[in-house]
């Protein structure tokens, strides 16, 4: 029974995850648009994404845990390539992808670095849902920003609380999870009541 439970966790997960952020690319090619995104909350959760891929892999965690986030930050470079293509410059992108990428080999030189990183992760992970609540409260509008791709994190996250306690039962990654599960159902929250505030003006 355990074991069917995690297996469905994580094909769920990974099924999820290969779509995850498809919603809001899509809305954003649709609206030619980057509005009521933000890039600094963008930024942020890529930089959360790879610290904990790098920490999965650097202590041997089973890849079934942690397999979707690759796919995640392939989507996010994605996303990020079309705020810069229609906010005017695409690449200015290039210095923040070159970090990202030099910060994978960084992350493992030492353990302390790794480990020090991960317990910053959930901080900068939270930072970023910040930053994107933060874009919706300033412009009261949630412009192309994903409903569906948020409600997804969370499940994506409420999932992953489940396989964490049946696995590794990490609490620091646990205590991520948890906290990202209650800011994703924020935001959602947030650009629904946002919508339905701009459907009404109209």
């Amino acid at each position: 029974m355990e074991a069917a439970l995690l297996g469905l966790c994580n094909w769920s997960t990974l099924g999820v995850c290969a779509a995850l952020k498809l919603p809001q690319i899509s809305a954003v090619l649709a609206a030619r648009s980057a509005r009521g995104l933000s890039l600094p909350s963008l930024l942020l959760e890529l930089a959360g994404f790879l610290v904990f891929l790098r920490y999965q892999c650097y202590y041997g965690y089973p890849p079934l845990t942690y397999l979707e986030y690759p796919i995640l930050i392939a989507q996010d470079v994605i996303l990020l390539l079309c705020i810069f293509h229609f906010n005017g410059n695409v690449k200015q992108a290039t210095p923040y992808i070159a970090v990202l990428v030099s910060s994978w080999f960084v992350l493992a030189l030492q353990k302390w670095i790794i480990d020090l990183a991960m317990n910053l992760c959930t901080f900068i992970s939270a930072a970023s849902k910040f930053a994107q609540l933060q874009c919706l409260w300033k412009t009261r509008d949630s412009g192309t920003v994903s409903a569906l791709t948020w409600s997804l994190s969370s499940y994506t996250c409420a999932t992953r609380i489940i396989t964490t306690l049946m696995t590794t039962n990490d609490f620091t990654i646990l205590t991520r999870f948890v906290i990202m599960l209650a800011l994703n159902i924020w935001v959602t929250v947030t650009v629904l009541r946002y919508r339905k505030t701009a459907i009404k003006a109209e």
